[in-house]
């Protein structure tokens, strides 16, 4: 089941709609770095010169020169400080299309089961955030495992494979369950996500195709989710509204589904 939920995430990752939101992460994560980057140098070199004047007014021109110098220098450091950001940065706003990716996966990998409806857009940003605070946290806890010989590689797999197969197999489950809903499901096969996350944590390792992790993430963990929930009876009872399926999917509109009672 994981293996074959990797195999077709792997082969969602070349197809339009998967290309079309790497492409708008990547470019929005390029602008955020900039955007950061000049306001940093900026607000330095605002900042240091006045300082140095204000610290030696009988100090030659030069000292001008070299407060403008300085905040070059920190620009530079800034934007190599900021190649480490690009992972954690793309992946938060590809947080932002994930729901475009897990329609695409639900409606053409899964066309007998209901839409799934996508997660209110302030409860994405939430998690997102969320998310992205776990993340740190987990990965500089393992940063001061790596100083522990023997056990460093093993603790970036372990940490990553469960904070990222626990944070998408929810994202996924939300599109068709309540939040309580998706954790009790994530809980009840804890073994079988953290095995997928792990997955995600090997494709994590892989420099520059790291990028498409989060992307990789959420299709790997739709279908993963899709077929937990065939093996314990499908996703009839979510099917709801006023709405049939047969319409909603000609339609392309998304349809809220009912919350199945616990």
């Amino acid at each position: 089941m994981i293996f074959t939920s990797a195999r077709l995430a792997l082969s969602d990752l070349p197809s339009p709609p998967f290309r079309a939101a790497l492409w708008k992460s990547l470019g929005l994560t390029a602008l955020v770095l900039i955007l950061l980057w000049i306001g940093v140098e900026t607000v330095f070199e605002w900042l240091a010169v006045p300082f140095l004047s204000n610290l030696f007014p009988d100090a030659p021109h030069w000292v001008d020169q070299a407060g403008t110098m300085a905040g070059w220098g920190a620009g530079l450091a800034l934007a190599i400080g900021l190649l480490f950001l690009i992972g954690p940065i793309s992946a938060i706003i590809a947080s932002l299309f994930l729901d475009d990716v897990a329609e695409v996966v639900e409606r053409d990998g899964y066309p007998a089961s209901p839409a799934g409806r996508p997660v209110a857009f302030w409860r994405g940003a939430v998690l997102s955030v969320k998310f992205f605070g776990i993340v740190i946290v987990g990965n500089v806890i393992a940063l001061f495992l790596l100083l522990v010989p023997g056990i460093n590689i093993v603790a970036f797999f372990l940490v990553n494979g469960y904070l990222v197969g626990r944070e998408y197999f929810e994202f996924a489950a939300m599109r068709y369950r309540g939040e309580a809903d998706a954790k009790a499901m994530r809980s009840e096969h804890s073994t079988t996500v953290f095995l997928a996350g792990l997955v995600v944590a090997l494709f994590m390792a892989i420099p520059i195709v790291n990028l498409l992790t989060p992307l990789f993430a959420a299709s790997l963990m739709v279908h993963l989710h899709q077929r937990i929930s065939a093996k314990n009876g499908g996703l009839a009872a979510f099917a709801g509204g006023d709405v049939s399926l047969e319409a909603d999917r000609a339609a392309g509109a998304r349809v809220r589904p009912e919350r199945r009672s616990s």
